[in-house]
Formats: structure tokens, sequence, C-alpha cells
């Protein structure tokens, strides 16, 4: 096996993990230093969602995202830069009363959740391809083919690479009609989650599934959470995919240890070494996804 396999490097996600490890970086300052040791480290690309400062929960600040993409731009390193657009989906209802939101809801239109994008230009943003039962109790990811079409089409405008987030067969179901009806640009970028509750489970059998479903030409990462992220490393260049490991989506570099994002990035890297690969630069990245690069 001799390729070039694009690392990214998940900084912080929008989880409720910051209580868990003092290393997840909340402040725009925090976030951007993570990136950039993460680049660093050798991350192709940077992956980043903001948290608000006070509560340190998920935000869709525009100014939050200002800020870290400013701090990359105008450091020393170079990485793709791609910002999460799933921000906005959110719907917690009462079992008792369908019709009411309960606290915690942050349901917006699909064109709303790209208000950064719109200003940012990253080259890459996420689109998450479908709803979701979202863990236990009345927690639900909204993202309806209208607001994906309506999105996709936006994103093409800008001249942004969508990843289409994939968390269960039907959402790739409907990527792939994302892709016949000429919403995604060529190469298409597939992101195949793992393991996120309730969608695809972490299953080898399911991703080489999921990877026989991919039309030709396409692009793939995959990841999974947790204790199975830098198993997973190795599964998805196994099957000719891309890797993803940060503190979004596992706190621990091995049993009981704690990692950084600079640290995952590392391991990550070199498993990927260990199979013969090589990791893509940022530029090399860039040129396998067919990316415009910013400024």
């Amino acid at each position: 096996m001799n390729r070039k396999v694009i690392v990214t490097c998940a900084l912080t996600g929008a989880g409720d993990t910051t209580g868990k490890s003092e290393h997840v970086p909340v402040t725009p300052d925090d976030i951007a230093a993570d990136a950039i040791a993460a680049a660093r480290a050798g991350a192709s690309v940077v992956h980043i969602h903001v948290r608000d400062v006070e509560t340190r929960q998920g935000s869709r600040d525009v100014a939050l995202y200002r800020e870290v993409v400013r701090q990359i731009r105008e450091s020393d390193v170079d990485p793709v830069i791609n910002l999460t657009a799933g921000m906005g989906g959110d719907l917690f209802i009462d079992p008792a009363n369908p019709t009411e939101h309960l606290p915690g809801t942050d349901l917006v239109s699909g064109l709303e959740r790209l208000a950064h994008v719109e200003e940012l230009r990253p080259e890459i943003c996420t689109i998450d391809c479908g709803s979701l039962n979202f863990g236990e109790g009345s927690q639900l990811y909204v993202s309806t083919p209208d607001m994906l079409r309506e999105g996709a089409a936006r994103i093409k405008e800008l001249g942004v690479k969508p990843e289409m987030e994939i968390f269960d067969t039907g959402n790739l179901w409907f990527a792939n009609v994302m892709v016949r009806e000429g919403l995604i640009a060529p190469p298409p970028l597939y992101q195949l989650c793992m393991g996120i509750p309730y969608g695809a489970p972490v299953d080898p059998g399911l991703l080489q599934a999921m990877v026989n479903m991919l039309p030709d030409g396409a692009q793939w990462t995959s990841f999974a959470i947790g204790r199975d992220q830098l198993p997973w490393v190795a599964q998805s260049v196994l099957l000719g995919g891309h890797a993803r490991v940060g503190l979004e989506d596992n706190l621990y570099l091995s049993k009981g240890v704690k990692a950084t994002n600079a640290q995952l990035t590392e391991r990550a890297i070199d498993i990927v070494h260990n199979l013969g690969s090589s990791v893509a630069t940022p530029d090399e990245a860039r040129d396998i996804l067919n990316l415009e690069k910013k400024v």
C-alpha cells in the first residue's frame, strides 16, 4: 500500500466533553492553538467547531469562528480548514407533548447554518446528510432533503467543498442522490461516521458495505468514536479511505491516558506509516480533493 492519506484532526466538537478532559479546547485562542499544534504534528486538515466561552457548549457565533480562522490563517502553518455547518439542527421534544420544543433546541434553516461559511469561505464545510435519533432520550438531529438540497446548492455557489457527513446507510443513499443531481462538485467527499447512537454501528462489515455504495471517483474518510477511534484509522486506510482523529470524538490516547489533539494526530500518522502509506501535506490534500485555496 503506497498512497497519500489525508489525516483530519477534529478539534473540539459540540459534545458535553469539556468537563471530562482539561485538554478539550474551548476559547477561540485555545481552539486555534490546537489547530496549529495538530498541523505542526502533521494533520492535513483541521475540522473546527466553536464553543460559547461562558457555557462551554457548542455555538454558531460567527465571531468565534472568525477569530479561530484568523489565527490559523495568520500562523506559520497552512492546514486545510474544514468548518462544521452541522450546528442548528438540534430538536428536543417533550414525549408527552411532542409539539413542544424543550430547552436545548437549536433548530434553524439550512441556509442559516451556513452564516459563518458565507463570511469566511473555508475550503471545506460539513453537511449532515440526514435526520437522526441522537442518542437516548428525546433529542433529534434534523436535516431534511429540502434543507440539504438548498444548503448544498449554496455551498457549491460559494466555491466550498462539502464534506458529506454520513451517519447511516440512508444518509449515504441521499448523498449519492445529490451527487447525481449535480449539487456536489467532483470529486464528492464523504465522511462515514461510525458509532454515534443511533446511526451506523462500529462494524467493519458495515463500513465495507458503505464503501461499496460510493460512486466512482469519490474521496472518503471514516472515523469511529471513543476507544475505537485509533483502530479505525487502520480500518479506514486499509479499505482505501482517509482518516480522522481528535478530541471531538475521543478523549484518550490509551486506557486511562488523556490525549491532546496533537498526540492523537501523531498516533494516527504512525498508524498510517506502519501500513505502508504516507500522509498528505495540506497542499497534497488540496490536490486530491480539488480544493480552491482560500486566502
